[in-house]
């Protein structure tokens, strides 16, 4: 069974400066998550914060098709930014953002806390390691106690690395993670658990630096009529 909607994610993860706190999460609430689900071939929006692990915050996106993130309706919004969100972003710091082609999905439902992992992979070893995460790992943590899904994607990096407005705004350097793996579970110890299960990755090809984190659900909006 699928988890995820769509067959392709954008995943961000970032800080937010102390006294932009209230000013990010009534932006991001009120305006930017509407915005974005009212482009074309965007499905969900899921913003989570840190519980264990670092950067504060992880923002995910789910899209139709990865065709989306390069649209001319998408690149439009990012390159005429809205005044509130010219002013939310400059208090963004420390950001990581993927533009990801999904590489396998798995799961039963969506959970309350998401552990996300992103790395990068030997050269050579995409083949390999995306087999091994699709067919054996991460069906084997989907099966664990408190686990609701397991997925992964692979950064387009040429789409990941296009220069908008938006990220001129921000300021701060964006890093691209090249691999992502989500892991949504019901408890923090739950992801935790299943997140050991992950270390055989590194035999499989996946190299550092990995970064990985825990991040509990504060707020999810869906298009409507796009999720079942």
């Amino acid at each position: 069974m699928k988890g995820l909607a769509g067959e392709a994610f954008v995943a961000i993860w970032h800080d937010i400066v102390a006294e932009g706190q209230a000013e990010f999460q009534a932006w991001h609430t009120r305006e930017h998550m509407p915005e974005r689900l009212s482009v074309t071939g965007f499905l969900r929006g899921r913003r989570y914060r840190a519980e264990d692990g670092a950067p504060e915050y992880f923002n995910l996106y789910e899209v139709q098709t990865a065709a989306v993130l390069t649209s001319a309706e998408y690149l439009s919004r990012l390159n005429n930014p809205t005044p509130w969100t010219q002013r939310a972003l400059p208090h963004f710091r420390n950001v990581s953002r993927s533009l990801c082609r999904l590489g396998a999905s798995v799961g039963r439902g969506q959970g309350g806390v998401m552990l996300t992992e992103s790395f990068e992979a030997a050269p050579g070893a995409d083949g390999a390691l995306g087999l091994f995460l699709a067919d054996h790992a991460l069906p084997k943590i989907s099966d664990r106690p408190g686990i609701l899904g397991a997925h992964f994607g692979i950064a387009d990096r040429p789409s990941s690395e296009i220069t908008t407005a938006e990220r001129k705004a921000r300021g701060d350097l964006t890093r691209v993670p090249g691999w992502v793996i989500l892991l949504e579970a019901v408890s923090v110890s739950a992801a935790l658990d299943a997140g050991r299960d992950l270390a055989a990755i590194e035999a499989r090809g996946a190299q550092g630096p990995v970064t990985r984190a825990v991040y509990r659900l504060e707020c999810s909006l869906a298009r409507a009529g796009s999720i079942g």
